[in-house]
């Protein structure tokens, strides 16, 4: 399959997933699934970071304007995206990424995929929540929905990239 095809069936699908699906769930707990963030992830090395908060936005819109949210997912995406570049180069390898290779746990490593991916989504998880409550004397309450949703969260992107990739891989 072409890269770009590829990627932009990840746009659409994880898109409306989470606009569809993950924003009409109520698990309880103030627990939000945010699976939009694993796009951003796995976007190639060698991308610059405007194409990507551009992608970031264009994402977070479709999933604001769906999702009735005035903003929230859209600047949680473009922190992100903008954020990503700065992770990766502090986490990168001395002699630099390699170009065939994508940021994937099977490519990367799980280790290097699980700091890199776990830094960013609760960058993410935490500036949507202090955007959506923005009071700063609920603090362990942003923490806590911090918490609970990004380690959720985590956990749904590990299986649905390895779905993803299994599937890319078999054909």
């Amino acid at each position: 399959m072409n890269v770009v095809t590829k990627h932009i069936l990840r746009f659409f699908v994880l898109t409306f997933l989470q606009a569809l699906i993950f924003n009409q769930l109520n698990i309880g707990f103030g627990i939000h699934l945010m699976i939009q963030p694993l796009f951003i992830m796995l976007l190639p090395f060698e991308l610059g970071v405007i194409p990507i908060m551009g992608l970031a936005f264009l994402m977070g819109l479709i999933i604001d304007i769906f999702s009735n949210t005035y903003g929230l997912n859209t600047s949680a995406l473009v922190l992100m995206a903008y954020l990503r570049p700065v992770v990766f180069k502090f986490y990168g390898p001395r002699e630099g990424y390699d170009p065939l290779k994508e940021p994937t746990a099977q490519d990367m490593g799980t280790r290097w995929f699980s700091t890199v991916f776990g830094i960013l989504l609760g960058l993410h998880t935490f500036w949507y929540f202090l955007i959506e409550i923005f009071e700063f004397s609920r603090f362990f309450f942003i923490l806590q929905k911090t918490i609970l949703s990004g380690g959720l969260s985590f956990l749904l992107a590990l299986l649905v990239q390895s779905f993803l990739l299994n599937r890319n891989q078999k054909k």
